[in-house]
């Protein structure tokens, strides 16, 4: 089977330092200060001060020589060689840095990896909203709680569900540090400890899925799989690495800059941004001579960029051009958020407008936030999205990239690895009067467990397969 020749013979990276790099004239961890800046929280001073200092003294979350690792795997994903699967929370929680809750996160992206790495013939590059996704654009500074005016919450990081306590407490900004790196902690003894091991029972559980068909389907995917390790031991075959363990990489949107500078760090005359391996920059946020494109153009992680329906070619061409004036591979993200019946307005423009231009970028489909919508059910009012919409958005991604000459490369979800009832749709049908059941999100609706595992499933009739 093709995931067994992936296993034995995928190459292993070795995020082997890059020659000693210059820094962006002009550029320092702090130049983003000098620039205009939007969705920043008002700290108090003297803490957003002292909370900085105590950042900077306090180890990287992640280490350089990962993120290298992770630009080389990109660069194989432009290639055609792998495939971007990335997903997690709209918004994390400290509430949720419970080793259940890591473990449901990290089995459903290894599940659906496994089901779209066995049908599409590609090695899957798997990266998290986890360990470190606290914090949220808002379109306003205020919005309206059981009829009172209050400060917005802007994520864990920022401020606290409770309407009473929705003042900026730069204190959350360690505390953030701290549960990102428990988080990531537990997740990295889990991949070394072989949960992720294809051998290991729990990789392959599904207590959580009651859709008898997609069991029926998974199992024997994973009945195959077995037999195919088992007969290469028998054989005598070498394993790879890809056998007893995955790479697991983290990633957030990169949208508190004092937090994110704070966490910079220079090795061999390059700097990385050390709070996830992979970060990205909104729509808010990606103004060309703003701060966060100005703080991201210095450091040497990928970073993301969402492109929306309202977004320019020329404006992403040129933001792409500052975050990667080498034209590297491996460093651009281009993640693409049209909705449902908009992608082949809006899309083709931006794929010529590359192709013409001879950039690199990873192409990636975010189905989720062109497809938000509110509903009114028991009395309250809910965001929610369509499983159906959800789908379609990326069937439609699909068919304009080949019509353009072009290939999809990766995909975006919000999920979870929980039984939550927040997306309507999918294999349990659920209804907007099913939302209230359980709600649990602090933003925007994710899929659940057995939608997530659906969605992979019925990905493998819409994305090509590589022979």
């Amino acid at each position: 089977p093709p995931l067994l020749a992936m296993i034995a013979c995928a190459p292993q990276t070795n995020g082997a330092p890059p020659a000693k790099k210059a820094r962006p004239g002009g550029w320092s961890p702090d130049s983003w200060r000098e620039r205009p800046i939007v969705q920043e929280p008002k700290f108090e001073a003297g803490a957003l001060a002292k909370a900085e200092e105590t950042l900077k003294r306090l180890p990287p979350l992640v280490t350089p020589e990962e993120v290298r690792k992770l630009r080389e795997l990109l660069t194989e994903v432009e290639d055609g060689k792998r495939f971007l699967l990335q997903g997690g929370d709209c918004a994390e929680r400290f509430l949720d840095c419970s080793a259940p809750n890591i473990e449901a996160k990290l089995r459903i992206l290894l599940q659906m990896s496994l089901v779209l790495s066995w049908s599409g013939g590609l090695p899957c590059v798997r990266v998290g909203r986890l360990a470190g996704q606290y914090a949220k654009p808002r379109s306003s500074d205020y919005e309206i709680v059981d009829g009172k005016k209050v400060l917005a919450f802007r994520g864990d990081c920022v401020n606290d569900i409770d309407p009473a306590q929705r003042e900026p407490d730069a204190d959350r900004l360690t505390q953030a540090y701290f549960h990102s790196a428990a988080t990531l902690n537990h997740v990295r003894s889990l991949v070394s400890g072989g949960f992720a091991g294809l051998d290991q029972s729990t990789f392959w559980q599904l207590d959580h899925v009651k859709n008898e068909k997609r069991k029926q389907q998974y199992t024997g995917i994973v009945d195959q799989l077995k037999a195919s390790l088992k007969f290469m031991r028998t054989c005598a075959v070498p394993l790879g690495a890809s056998a007893k363990g995955v790479d697991f990489f983290t990633s957030h949107e990169g949208l508190c800059l004092p937090f994110e500078s704070a966490l910079a760090r220079e090795e061999d005359g390059a700097h990385y941004a050390t709070s996830a391996h992979f970060l990205w920059i909104g729509d808010r946020t990606r103004q060309l001579d703003g701060a966060h494109v100005e703080f991201f153009r210095g450091v040497e992680n990928p970073v993301g960029i969402k492109v929306g329906p309202t977004a320019e070619p020329e404006v992403i061409l040129d933001i792409v051009k500052k975050l990667n004036p080498n034209n590297e591979g491996g460093k651009i993200v281009l993640i693409t958020r049209m909705g449902e019946g908009k992608v082949a307005t809006h899309l083709p423009k931006h794929i010529k407008a590359l192709q013409e231009a001879g950039l690199r970028a990873v192409w990636q489909c975010d189905p989720m936030h062109g497809n938000t919508y509110k509903v009114e059910a028991g009395g309250a009012e809910y965001k929610t999205r369509n499983f159906d919409s959800i789908l379609n958005e990326v069937v439609e991604t699909v068919r304009v990239h080949q019509e353009c000459g072009s290939r999809l490369m990766g995909l975006h979800f919000e999920l979870t690895g929980e039984d939550v009832t927040e997306c309507v749709g999918g294999p349990q049908e659920l209804e907007s009067s099913d939302l209230s059941r359980s709600y649990e999100t602090y933003c925007d609706p994710r899929l659940n467990v057995s939608q997530s595992l659906e969605m992979a499933f019925r990905l493998t009739e819409v994305l090509p397969r590589t022979e």
